[in-house]
């Protein structure tokens, strides 16, 4: 096996394919800048693309490897200027999303690491910067960029209410715990709400560490261990990542890093349920983007059909194809409602996709109960919404049987070595 030559370490042990990692060090000292020569050096896919002698500036912002994309890895010595340091990290973690930013000092006390983490800094190194340290801190990085750019396999649904109190979280809660129950769909619930979000709570789970929006800030060193140690687990085996809670401090972040955490968790689900907050907010539109398909929820009210047509036109106009939206009308009652099928329809210019029944009390026992698929028997908004996860994942009998067949074909021509 090959090894690294700087490190002795195989490189079964790094980055799992051959693309070229590049870096940049700002102001590194001679010892850990000799370190970081070495292991490029002694690797065959690192390549230093910039080592500067000075933290960034205003005016540095004309530097060619500062321009998106930017190396993927940036190296910051804290020791000569701590607070210029993380002055840096803040501006090339803004400026460059994509790229992880090492933190290298001889501090070690916990609530300085704690600040470089906030400044960007995805990994905290220790002087001295032995090649060991360095390269499998490198290496981490090497695993995420493969995982990101992992082949897309899941569907990404995202919900979007014509208005408040639409009941856009009622029924994405439902269709993404049916999903993962009664279709054996490894499935996903963002909540997009920055804040009093309910998906959590209207599933029962009502305690959680972190939030969908502290992912997002941590993107450039996501990866599946890290994502674990985000989600809430539901019975029904569903996988949540709450809203932020009144009390959490969001910070502001970038819709690009929003679609890139969306594009990430894409390749670990079959499904990626997303609970948006009423209108066309950047975080909205950034998972809108990433969407295999957008469904609008609306009720049979003047006000809310209103806005799903502008919402259409809105798509419409942005060239997002009509095949992708799909309309659905919730708290359906074709004998009561005011507004027949036809004059929503009419209004919308559009066929409207699911009718949800109008059946209160049996929702309100569902989110009290923490669990949709536990009332398939007498709700019959349970019902209606199964059918719909049915078509979208498929029987569970159907799955089970295409597993089956899969099984056997790998027995017959799977490698018997």
């Amino acid at each position: 096996m090959d090894t690294n030559e700087s490190t002795g370490i195989p490189f079964a042990e790094g980055p799992p394919s051959r693309e070229w990692l590049s870096l940049a060090a700002i102001c590194l000292d001679t010892e850990s800048g000799a370190a970081l020569r070495q292991l490029v050096e002694g690797t065959p896919f690192l390549r230093l693309q910039a080592e500067v002698q000075s933290y960034l500036a205003e005016e540095d912002a004309s530097l060619t490897w500062t321009q998106p994309p930017g190396p993927d890895i940036c190296l910051i010595d804290f020791d000569r200027d701590r607070a210029k340091a993380s002055i840096t990290a803040e501006r090339i973690h803004e400026r460059l999303p994509g790229t992880a930013l090492f933190a290298i000092s001889s501090q070690s006390q916990p609530d300085l690491i704690i600040e470089g983490m906030r400044c960007g800094c995805s990994e905290y190194l220790i002087k001295p910067v032995g090649g060991e340290q360095l390269w499998k801190a490198v290496a981490r990085v090497g695993v995420r960029k493969r995982e990101r750019h992992a082949p897309v396999s899941g569907q990404v649904l995202t919900f979007l209410g014509a208005k408040g109190g639409a009941g856009a979280t009622t029924i994405t809660t439902h269709l993404a715990a049916l999903l993962a129950k009664c279709c054996s769909r490894k499935t996903l619930l963002i909540d997009l709400h920055p804040g009093c979000g309910e998906a959590a709570l209207f599933l029962g789970l009502t305690e959680h560490q972190y939030h969908f929006y502290e992912l997002v800030e941590n993107v450039d060193r996501l990866d599946s261990e890290l994502l674990q140690s985000f989600v809430l687990h539901h019975s029904s085996g569903l996988d949540v990542l709450p809203a932020p809670e009144i009390k959490d401090r969001v910070r502001d972040v970038l819709p690009e890093s929003v679609g890139q955490a969306v594009a990430f968790l894409r390749t670990k689900y079959e499904f990626v349920l997303i609970d948006c907050s009423p209108g066309l907010t950047n975080q909205n539109l950034a998972v809108i983007t990433h969407s295999d398909h957008v469904y609008i929820i609306t009720v049979a009210e003047v006000a809310a059909l209103r806005n799903v047509a502008r919402l259409l036109d809105y798509f419409t106009r942005r060239e997002f194809g009509q095949d992708k939206v799909d309309v659905i009308v919730n708290r359906h009652n074709a004998k009561n409602n005011v507004i027949t099928d036809a004059q929503i329809e009419k209004a919308i210019r559009k066929k409207v996709f699911w009718n949800v029944p109008n059946h209160y009390q049996q929702v309100i026992q569902t989110i009290n109960a923490g669990d949709p698929s536990a009332q398939l028997s007498n709700s019959a908004v349970a019902r209606s919404l199964l059918s719909w996860a049915e078509a979208l994942g498929g029987k569970p009998e159907a799955q089970a049987e295409k597993k089956k067949w899969g099984r056997y074909f790998l027995g017959l021509f799977g490698d018997k070595g």
